[in-house]
Protein backbone atom coordinates (compact mmCIF):
# COMPACT_ATOMS: atom_id res chain seq x y z
CA UNK A 1 0.00 0.00 0.00
CA UNK A 2 1.45 3.35 -1.02
CA UNK A 3 1.70 6.45 1.09
CA UNK A 4 -0.84 8.36 -0.98
CA UNK A 5 -3.34 5.52 -0.54
CA UNK A 6 -2.84 5.72 3.23
CA UNK A 7 -3.38 9.47 3.26
CA UNK A 8 -6.60 9.27 1.27
CA UNK A 9 -7.92 6.44 3.43
CA UNK A 10 -7.19 8.33 6.62
CA UNK A 11 -9.02 11.41 5.41
CA UNK A 12 -12.02 9.39 4.24
CA UNK A 13 -12.36 7.54 7.52
CA UNK A 14 -11.73 10.58 9.67
CA UNK A 15 -9.02 8.75 11.59
CA UNK A 16 -7.52 10.67 14.47
CA UNK A 17 -3.97 9.75 13.49
CA UNK A 18 -1.93 7.69 11.04
CA UNK A 19 -1.33 5.18 13.78
CA UNK A 20 -5.01 4.25 14.03
CA UNK A 21 -4.80 3.04 10.45
CA UNK A 22 -1.68 1.04 11.22
CA UNK A 23 -3.61 -1.15 13.65
CA UNK A 24 -5.91 -2.34 10.87
CA UNK A 25 -3.15 -3.54 8.58
CA UNK A 26 -2.61 -7.29 8.45
CA UNK A 27 0.84 -8.64 9.30
CA UNK A 28 1.30 -9.77 5.71
CA UNK A 29 0.46 -6.37 4.27
CA UNK A 30 2.66 -4.53 6.76
CA UNK A 31 5.68 -6.60 5.68
CA UNK A 32 5.14 -6.14 1.95
CA UNK A 33 7.60 -3.80 0.29
CA UNK A 34 6.04 -0.51 -0.77
CA UNK A 35 6.41 0.49 -4.39
CA UNK A 36 6.22 3.74 -6.34
CA UNK A 37 5.46 4.37 -9.98
CA UNK A 38 8.19 5.49 -12.34
CA UNK A 39 6.54 8.66 -13.66
CA UNK A 40 7.53 8.26 -17.32
CA UNK A 41 5.95 4.79 -17.68
CA UNK A 42 3.92 3.93 -14.59
CA UNK A 43 6.08 0.87 -13.91
CA UNK A 44 6.20 0.02 -10.21
CA UNK A 45 9.51 -0.21 -8.39
CA UNK A 46 10.18 -0.99 -4.70
CA UNK A 47 11.07 2.01 -2.56
CA UNK A 48 14.30 0.45 -1.22
CA UNK A 49 17.10 -0.58 -3.57
CA UNK A 50 20.73 -1.49 -2.95
CA UNK A 51 23.77 0.67 -3.60
CA UNK A 52 27.00 -1.17 -4.46
CA UNK A 53 29.79 1.38 -4.15
CA UNK A 54 32.02 -0.17 -1.49
CA UNK A 55 30.09 -3.19 -0.28
CA UNK A 56 30.50 -5.18 -3.52
CA UNK A 57 33.91 -3.82 -4.45
CA UNK A 58 35.80 -7.03 -3.71
CA UNK A 59 37.84 -9.48 -5.76
CA UNK A 60 36.09 -12.58 -7.13
CA UNK A 61 38.71 -14.66 -5.35
CA UNK A 62 37.95 -13.03 -2.00
CA UNK A 63 36.78 -15.20 0.87
CA UNK A 64 34.08 -12.57 1.39
CA UNK A 65 32.41 -13.45 -1.92
CA UNK A 66 29.97 -16.03 -0.46
CA UNK A 67 28.82 -13.41 2.07
CA UNK A 68 28.20 -10.90 -0.70
CA UNK A 69 26.29 -13.50 -2.70
CA UNK A 70 24.09 -14.12 0.32
CA UNK A 71 23.65 -10.37 0.73
CA UNK A 72 22.35 -10.01 -2.82
CA UNK A 73 20.15 -13.11 -2.46
CA UNK A 74 18.64 -11.72 0.73
CA UNK A 75 17.98 -8.41 -1.02
CA UNK A 76 15.88 -10.13 -3.66
CA UNK A 77 14.24 -12.45 -1.14
CA UNK A 78 13.01 -9.39 0.78
CA UNK A 79 11.42 -7.83 -2.27
CA UNK A 80 14.27 -5.70 -3.56
CA UNK A 81 14.75 -5.00 -7.26
CA UNK A 82 17.06 -2.07 -8.02
CA UNK A 83 20.79 -2.77 -7.92
CA UNK A 84 22.66 0.46 -8.62
CA UNK A 85 26.32 0.50 -9.63
CA UNK A 86 28.95 2.32 -11.68
CA UNK A 87 32.34 1.76 -13.33
CA UNK A 88 33.57 4.10 -10.58
CA UNK A 89 32.88 1.38 -8.01
CA UNK A 90 35.88 -0.83 -8.69
CA UNK A 91 34.96 -4.50 -9.13
CA UNK A 92 31.33 -4.04 -8.04
CA UNK A 93 29.87 -4.62 -11.49
CA UNK A 94 31.86 -7.82 -11.91
CA UNK A 95 30.66 -9.07 -8.52
CA UNK A 96 27.07 -8.18 -9.43
CA UNK A 97 27.38 -10.22 -12.61
CA UNK A 98 28.70 -13.19 -10.65
CA UNK A 99 25.88 -12.95 -8.11
CA UNK A 100 23.17 -12.61 -10.75
CA UNK A 101 24.44 -15.68 -12.58
CA UNK A 102 24.64 -17.70 -9.36
CA UNK A 103 21.07 -16.66 -8.48
CA UNK A 104 19.70 -17.54 -11.90
CA UNK A 105 19.09 -13.91 -12.88
CA UNK A 106 16.20 -12.92 -10.59
CA UNK A 107 13.15 -11.92 -12.63
CA UNK A 108 12.53 -8.87 -10.48
CA UNK A 109 15.97 -7.37 -11.13
CA UNK A 110 16.00 -3.66 -11.99
CA UNK A 111 19.53 -3.11 -13.29
CA UNK A 112 20.91 0.41 -12.93
CA UNK A 113 24.43 1.54 -13.66
CA UNK A 114 26.24 4.57 -15.06
CA UNK A 115 28.54 5.89 -17.75
CA UNK A 116 31.50 7.70 -16.21
CA UNK A 117 34.01 8.82 -18.82
CA UNK A 118 34.53 11.45 -21.51
CA UNK A 119 34.08 11.00 -25.23
CA UNK A 120 31.40 9.28 -27.30
CA UNK A 121 33.28 6.12 -28.18
CA UNK A 122 34.77 5.80 -24.70
CA UNK A 123 31.26 6.03 -23.29
CA UNK A 124 29.93 3.37 -25.65
CA UNK A 125 32.80 1.02 -24.85
CA UNK A 126 32.36 1.56 -21.13
CA UNK A 127 28.64 0.77 -21.28
CA UNK A 128 29.34 -2.32 -23.39
CA UNK A 129 31.86 -3.42 -20.77
CA UNK A 130 29.25 -2.91 -18.06
CA UNK A 131 26.87 -5.20 -19.98
CA UNK A 132 29.61 -7.82 -20.15
CA UNK A 133 30.42 -7.52 -16.44
CA UNK A 134 26.75 -7.70 -15.40
CA UNK A 135 26.31 -10.59 -17.88
CA UNK A 136 23.23 -8.93 -19.33
CA UNK A 137 22.01 -8.01 -22.82
CA UNK A 138 20.41 -4.73 -21.75
CA UNK A 139 20.01 -2.45 -18.73
CA UNK A 140 16.87 -1.11 -17.14
CA UNK A 141 18.53 2.21 -16.38
CA UNK A 142 21.70 3.89 -17.60
CA UNK A 143 22.72 7.10 -15.85
CA UNK A 144 25.33 9.75 -16.63
CA UNK A 145 27.51 9.75 -13.54
CA UNK A 146 28.04 13.15 -11.91
CA UNK A 147 27.12 15.00 -15.13
CA UNK A 148 30.42 13.97 -16.78
CA UNK A 149 30.22 14.88 -20.50
CA UNK A 150 26.44 14.76 -20.17
CA UNK A 151 25.49 16.46 -23.44
CA UNK A 152 27.41 13.95 -25.50
CA UNK A 153 26.37 10.87 -23.53
CA UNK A 154 22.72 11.88 -23.48
CA UNK A 155 22.60 11.57 -27.27
CA UNK A 156 24.03 8.06 -27.04
CA UNK A 157 21.61 7.07 -24.29
CA UNK A 158 18.66 8.17 -26.40
CA UNK A 159 19.94 5.97 -29.23
CA UNK A 160 20.43 3.04 -26.86
CA UNK A 161 16.93 3.53 -25.51
CA UNK A 162 15.48 3.59 -29.01
CA UNK A 163 17.05 0.23 -29.91
CA UNK A 164 16.21 -1.41 -26.57
CA UNK A 165 19.65 -1.55 -24.95
CA UNK A 166 18.26 0.47 -22.03
CA UNK A 167 14.71 1.12 -20.83
CA UNK A 168 15.36 4.36 -18.96
CA UNK A 169 17.98 7.11 -18.93
CA UNK A 170 19.05 9.48 -16.20
CA UNK A 171 21.69 11.68 -14.64
CA UNK A 172 23.27 11.53 -11.18
CA UNK A 173 25.09 13.78 -8.77
CA UNK A 174 26.06 13.73 -5.12
CA UNK A 175 27.56 17.22 -4.96
CA UNK A 176 25.47 20.24 -4.02
CA UNK A 177 27.60 22.47 -6.24
CA UNK A 178 26.15 20.63 -9.27
CA UNK A 179 22.51 21.16 -8.31
CA UNK A 180 21.99 24.31 -10.36
CA UNK A 181 23.43 22.70 -13.46
CA UNK A 182 21.25 19.65 -12.87
CA UNK A 183 18.15 21.81 -12.47
CA UNK A 184 18.82 23.45 -15.84
CA UNK A 185 19.19 20.02 -17.45
CA UNK A 186 15.93 18.85 -15.88
CA UNK A 187 14.15 21.91 -17.27
CA UNK A 188 15.29 21.36 -20.83
CA UNK A 189 16.00 17.65 -21.35
CA UNK A 190 13.56 14.70 -21.17
CA UNK A 191 14.88 12.46 -18.36
CA UNK A 192 13.40 9.36 -16.75
CA UNK A 193 15.52 9.41 -13.59
CA UNK A 194 17.68 11.75 -11.55
CA UNK A 195 19.82 10.45 -8.68
CA UNK A 196 20.73 12.82 -5.86
CA UNK A 197 21.81 12.95 -2.23
CA UNK A 198 18.89 13.58 0.12
CA UNK A 199 18.42 12.90 3.82
CA UNK A 200 16.89 14.43 6.91
CA UNK A 201 19.96 16.63 7.48
CA UNK A 202 20.76 17.49 3.86
CA UNK A 203 17.47 18.85 2.52
CA UNK A 204 18.69 21.50 0.05
CA UNK A 205 17.01 19.70 -2.84
CA UNK A 206 13.58 20.24 -1.28
CA UNK A 207 13.54 23.88 -2.38
CA UNK A 208 13.82 23.57 -6.15
CA UNK A 209 15.03 20.21 -7.38
CA UNK A 210 12.41 17.88 -5.88
CA UNK A 211 9.44 20.12 -6.81
CA UNK A 212 10.84 20.35 -10.35
CA UNK A 213 11.06 16.55 -10.56
CA UNK A 214 7.39 16.32 -9.57
CA UNK A 215 6.46 18.92 -12.16
CA UNK A 216 8.46 17.28 -14.94
CA UNK A 217 7.55 13.68 -14.07
CA UNK A 218 11.11 12.59 -13.31
CA UNK A 219 11.78 9.71 -10.94
CA UNK A 220 14.13 10.48 -8.03
CA UNK A 221 16.65 7.99 -6.67
CA UNK A 222 18.09 8.95 -3.29
CA UNK A 223 21.73 8.11 -2.62
CA UNK A 224 23.56 8.52 0.69
CA UNK A 225 20.37 8.62 2.82
CA UNK A 226 22.50 8.09 5.96
CA UNK A 227 25.24 10.61 5.19
CA UNK A 228 26.86 11.76 8.47
CA UNK A 229 23.75 10.92 10.52
CA UNK A 230 24.45 7.98 12.79
CA UNK A 231 27.08 9.73 14.85
CA UNK A 232 24.55 12.27 16.07
CA UNK A 233 21.91 9.82 17.23
CA UNK A 234 24.15 6.99 18.43
CA UNK A 235 22.93 5.92 21.83
CA UNK A 236 19.87 8.17 21.57
CA UNK A 237 16.42 6.68 22.08
CA UNK A 238 13.93 6.80 19.23
CA UNK A 239 10.91 9.04 19.86
CA UNK A 240 7.73 7.20 20.76
CA UNK A 241 5.96 8.15 17.55
CA UNK A 242 8.73 6.44 15.53
CA UNK A 243 8.00 2.99 16.92
CA UNK A 244 4.28 3.44 16.26
CA UNK A 245 5.22 4.33 12.70
CA UNK A 246 7.07 1.02 12.51
CA UNK A 247 10.63 2.28 13.02
CA UNK A 248 12.70 0.08 15.30
CA UNK A 249 16.03 1.69 14.48
CA UNK A 250 17.42 5.06 13.47
CA UNK A 251 18.24 3.60 10.04
CA UNK A 252 14.56 2.90 9.44
CA UNK A 253 13.69 6.35 10.79
CA UNK A 254 16.05 8.04 8.31
CA UNK A 255 14.96 5.92 5.36
CA UNK A 256 11.26 6.41 6.00
CA UNK A 257 11.85 10.14 6.02
CA UNK A 258 13.68 10.05 2.68
CA UNK A 259 11.26 7.81 0.80
CA UNK A 260 8.16 9.58 2.14
CA UNK A 261 8.83 12.74 0.14
CA UNK A 262 6.27 12.70 -2.71
CA UNK A 263 8.97 13.29 -5.34
CA UNK A 264 11.14 10.37 -4.22
CA UNK A 265 10.76 7.10 -6.09
CA UNK A 266 13.30 4.99 -4.20
CA UNK A 267 16.42 5.10 -2.03
CA UNK A 268 19.57 2.99 -2.47
CA UNK A 269 21.36 2.57 0.88
CA UNK A 270 24.53 0.48 0.66
CA UNK A 271 25.66 -2.11 3.19
CA UNK A 272 27.78 -5.24 3.31
CA UNK A 273 26.06 -6.68 6.40
CA UNK A 274 22.92 -8.77 6.06
CA UNK A 275 21.52 -7.59 9.38
CA UNK A 276 21.79 -3.99 8.20
CA UNK A 277 20.26 -4.94 4.85
CA UNK A 278 17.26 -6.46 6.60
CA UNK A 279 16.97 -3.35 8.73
CA UNK A 280 17.02 -1.12 5.65
CA UNK A 281 14.50 -3.23 3.77
CA UNK A 282 12.09 -3.11 6.71
CA UNK A 283 11.96 0.68 6.30
CA UNK A 284 10.17 0.11 3.00
CA UNK A 285 7.22 -1.62 4.64
CA UNK A 286 4.23 -0.42 6.65
CA UNK A 287 3.34 3.22 7.13
CA UNK A 288 5.22 6.26 5.90
CA UNK A 289 4.98 9.67 7.59
CA UNK A 290 2.73 12.41 6.24
CA UNK A 291 3.84 16.06 6.03
CA UNK A 292 3.00 16.79 9.66
CA UNK A 293 4.93 13.81 10.94
CA UNK A 294 7.85 14.53 8.62
CA UNK A 295 8.16 17.94 10.26
CA UNK A 296 8.13 16.31 13.68
CA UNK A 297 10.93 14.00 12.52
CA UNK A 298 12.93 17.03 11.41
CA UNK A 299 12.33 18.71 14.75
CA UNK A 300 13.51 15.61 16.58
CA UNK A 301 16.71 15.38 14.58
CA UNK A 302 17.49 19.07 14.88
CA UNK A 303 17.75 18.56 18.62
CA UNK A 304 20.57 16.09 17.95
CA UNK A 305 22.27 17.30 14.77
Amino acid sequence: MKRRTFTQALLALGASSAFAKAKTISDAASKQMLANKIPSTGELIPVIGLGTNKNLNIDLSSKELPERLQLVKTFFDLGGEMLDSSPMYGSSEEVIGYCLEQLGYPKKLFSATKVWTRGKQAGIEQMQESLRLWRLKSFDLMQIHNLVDWKLHLKTLRQWKQVGLINYLGITTYAGREHQALIEIMKTEPLDFVQITYNIRDRKVEKYLLPLALDKGIAIIVNRPFKELFGYTKGKQLPSYATELGCNTWAQFYLKFAISHPAVTCAIPATSKIKHLKDNMAAGTGLLPDDKLRQEMINTCERYL
